[in-house]
């Protein structure tokens, strides 16, 4: 499993988060507004696309509503999208392969993008089982 600091430093948050359980609390809390774009950042450089990932998580009209802080569920969203995020650059270790990992479809998948994928938990969950398997050389 990834650490709790990659997962932050993708999001863009301070680094005082050590822990997955500290970063489940501040996921329970709300996470700040910007995490949205400082994930969005490292995701693609792309506006366009960011701009869809972005209204895919959260309605724009909702986004706009929200002051500083985002709901638990949409923290959530935000902290899946910035820890499958983490967990590719762990293995490619390098952004824009990281990138080009997301946005290209996988047999594994279905041939889906697993940046389509991990839109949802489930299919966060496989996109990080095909990372880890590449990580230790398994079959992905």
């Amino acid at each position: 499993m990834i650490q709790a600091e990659k997962i932050a430093a993708v999001m863009g948050m301070p680094c005082k988060l050590h822990s997955l359980g500290e970063l489940s609390d501040a996921v329970a809390q709300g996470l700040p507004k910007k995490v949205l774009q400082a994930t969005l950042k490292h995701i693609t450089t792309d506006r366009e696309v960011a701009k869809r990932i972005s209204d895919q998580l959260i309605s724009p009209a909702t986004f706009k509503r929200r002051r500083t802080v985002l709901t638990p569920q949409e923290s959530e969203r935000v902290e899946r999208l910035a820890r499958v995020f983490a967990t590719a650059y762990e293995v490619w270790d390098d952004e824009e392969d990281t990138r080009q990992f997301l946005f290209t479809p996988h047999p594994m998948l279905n041939h889906h993008r697993p940046i389509d994928a991990a839109m949802s938990e489930l299919g966060a969950r496989q996109v990080e089982e095909i990372l880890w398997n590449l990580q230790y050389g398994f079959p992905a």
